[in-house]
């Protein structure tokens, strides 16, 4: 019976195999197993017929293979091109050069199985299955442009040092009516009342009511996924959300943002809906956010390291401020990767311009939430909800790790209003592709390729983007110069 499974009324599952060993697992866990064999076992017990091997690219667009289940587990992983790193959000390709790790040939990877992602596609009419697929060389290295590695890479500096890092998202989107037009502004949805919504209506019960059956197929998707939402609020544009995730570990939690968008997104087709991740989708509403609460924890002892024995805040802490405040404006291509994203930090608007820091103060971009000592943490407001949640995640911790290894000290915090403060960030993508590029520091902690790799994308998609005449441009140029 060598691979035989029966279901045990217990909700168990038991395999035996060649060397008569006996492999019990749950199948209750909705997500993630530790080996092929679980992972076989689990699919069995799902009656899974196909699964979605998925690689997130550098835009956060999920690639990859769909593959009958028997081909998925007879398979040594997967193959894809290379070029699906040099990708832009256009499905263009910039000119690379001469970089070490890119075949010119556009040779293919090796794409092999993350099984502690393996969960349900729960929108699919037939049991499909989903799994997340990390990027290696042929001879087993990894792959140093992969969003998943990159994210891997920093989160080892701390491992390192006897640390985790520990990080909590908010992603904040907006529901809109359905648009196939792109020169066609976007509205809002109609709800359950029948009239799209109006005004401001930040953490309204009754406007998040107004799309209760949507949200009601966002949680059964999550929790069929094993995704946990801490809490669902209105924000303040029309038919803007947010959604708060509970803390862990960095490439866990941006396996979660990753799979939240795309369930949200798939939910809201359910009810001929569009919800979007730009940054600022509609011109007269505030834009969307992705907020990154950050701490780090002592390995051995659990504590959190940004607190001393006595619950004062220590060196740690101030230096990771610090090193927030320095090089947060030099990775803003990747907390805000688009021309789109920029139009979100505007002076006036809700969004941080600058990279101040304050005590339970949200018009910093830096800010500290009231909490006692073991929760101790720096909120990072800069993030656009249009990031790649892996990259947006490394830089973010980066930025704090290179100011502790340096000993920075922060400026004083803010009492007040930034808002009218001078604006210390980039102003455009252009200028935030040059600032990354032109970092010793960052090139040094990412790595040239991935700097270079990245950059060089940033620079294709302004090009494409330049080639687009705006409205602005026909509507006061056109008969006036």
């Amino acid at each position: 019976m060598s691979g035989d499974v029966l279901r045990i009324p217990t909700g168990k599952v038991h395999v035996s195999n060649d060397q008569s060993r006996e492999l019990t697992i749950s199948i209750e866990s909705d997500r993630g197993v530790a080996t092929v064999e679980e992972a076989r076992a689990w699919t069995r017990a799902r009656n899974v017929s196909e699964v979605e091997c998925i690689v997130p690219d550098q835009s956060g667009v999920a690639r990859g293979k769909l593959m009958p289940v028997a081909k998925f587990f007879s398979s040594n992983g997967m193959n894809m091109p290379q070029s699906i790193f040099y990708q832009t959000i256009s499905g263009d390709y910039p000119e690379l050069g001469e970089i070490s790790t890119i075949d010119p040939a556009d040779g293919d990877y090796v794409f092999k199985p993350d099984y502690s992602t393996l969960t349900m596609v729960p929108w699919e009419s037939d049991p499909t299955a989903q799994v997340m697929h990390d990027a290696f060389h042929r001879d087993g290295r990894p792959v140093d442009i992969a969003p998943r590695q990159v994210l891997r890479r920093i989160v080892k500096l701390y491992e390192n040092r006897g640390w985790k890092a520990v990080v909590a998202p908010e992603i904040e989107f907006y529901l809109v009516k359905p648009n196939t037009d792109p020169d066609y502004p976007l509205e809002p949805p109609v709800g359950r009342s029948g009239r799209p919504e109006v005004g401001r209506k930040s953490f309204s019960i009754s406007a998040v009511n107004e799309f209760d059956p949507l949200f009601d197929d966002i949680y059964r998707f999550s929790e069929a996924q094993g995704l946990e939402i801490d809490t669902l609020i209105h924000e303040e544009g029309a038919a803007q959300m947010e959604i708060n995730l509970r803390h862990g570990e960095p490439i866990a939690l941006a396996d979660q943002v990753f799979t939240f968008k795309r369930t949200i997104r798939e939910a809201a087709l359910l009810h001929n809906v569009y919800a979007t991740f730009m940054a600022k989708p509609i011109a007269s509403e505030p834009g969307s956010a992705m907020h990154i609460h950050q701490s780090i924890v002592d390995s051995a002892t659990g504590q959190n390291i940004f607190s001393t024995p006595q619950g004062d805040p220590s060196p740690e802490f101030f230096a990771f401020i610090a090193g927030q405040q320095k090089y947060l404006p030099q990775v803003m291509c990747v907390l805000a990767p688009y021309v789109n994203s920029y139009r979100r930090l505007a002076r006036g608007s809700t969004a941080p311009i600058n990279t101040h820091w304050g005590y339970d103060n949200r018009t910093v971009g830096i800010r500290i939430p009231a909490s006692g000592p073991n929760a101790r943490r720096v909120e990072n407001r800069i993030p656009s909800s249009d990031a790649n949640p892996y990259l947006a995640i490394a830089a973010s911790l980066a930025a704090g790790y290179l100011g502790i290894e340096e000993g920075l000290t922060p400026a004083e915090p803010i009492v007040g209003s930034a808002r009218e403060m001078p604006h210390d960030l980039p102003r455009g993508l252009l200028e935030a592709v040059e600032l990354f590029s032109g970092s010793d520091e960052l090139r040094e902690i990412f790595g040239d390729n991935f700097v270079t790799v990245y950059s060089e994308i940033k620079r294709e998609e302004i090009e494409t983007f330049m080639r687009v005449i705006s409205p602005w441009e026909r509507e006061y140029l056109l008969l006036n110069v």
